[in-house]
């Protein structure tokens, strides 16, 4: 009985050490995503709201196995504290800001986007389609929209239509670029 003790204490103290080997190496992935992220999103956010500034930070820098992270923005000419005081619109785009930068800090070949751009307005739209523009050198997308302008920039479009007998048909279309 006293060696399955003892060796149940050997097996408890090698997954402790397992434990705080493992938690060290996510701090480390954490902090190094977390500050590439920040670069990206200070370099993203001035494209998609010309003359503003946004940042992003930890709400607990010294305990990253814990914290959470904190949005800061300030569009052009607003003194904004808090993000529920911007339009719709501009949290929208502000949200989509940390996305890319995201996307940017770490790389995926495939990013699927929903309804992105449905709170913009057309000067909005256009900066993040050329941000979007910009990820389809390094990654594919799917975005699903009901915007024109966003369909205009892509490679394929693929919907649904409902045939004369009532049955829904997937339809798609390869596009060519104009030259």
């Amino acid at each position: 009985m006293s060696e399955q003790l003892e060796d149940l204490g050997k097996a408890r103290a090698d997954l402790v050490g397992i434990i705080k080997d493992l938690d060290t190496k996510m701090q480390h992935i954490f902090a190094a995503a977390f500050d590439d992220t920040k670069r990206e999103f200070e370099k993203i956010f001035p494209v998609l709201f010309p003359g503003g500034t946004g940042s992003i930070s930890l709400t607990e820098p010294e305990n990253l196995l814990e914290t959470g992270v904190e949005v800061a923005v300030r569009p052009v000419g607003k003194r904004i504290e808090r993000m529920s005081l911007l339009s719709g619109g501009e949290r929208s785009l502000a949200a989509v800001a940390l996305l890319i930068a995201i996307f940017k800090a770490r790389p995926s070949p495939f990013y699927v986007l929903d309804e992105v751009e449905a709170a913009l307005d057309d000067a909005n739209l256009g900066r993040l389609l050329d941000v979007i523009d910009g990820l389809r050198t390094s990654s594919q997308l799917i975005i699903v929209t009901h915007q024109k302008r966003t369909m205009e920039i892509a490679d394929a479009l693929y919907g649904v239509s409902m045939r004369q007998d009532g049955m829904s048909q997937v339809v798609g279309q390869k596009l060519e670029k104009a030259k």
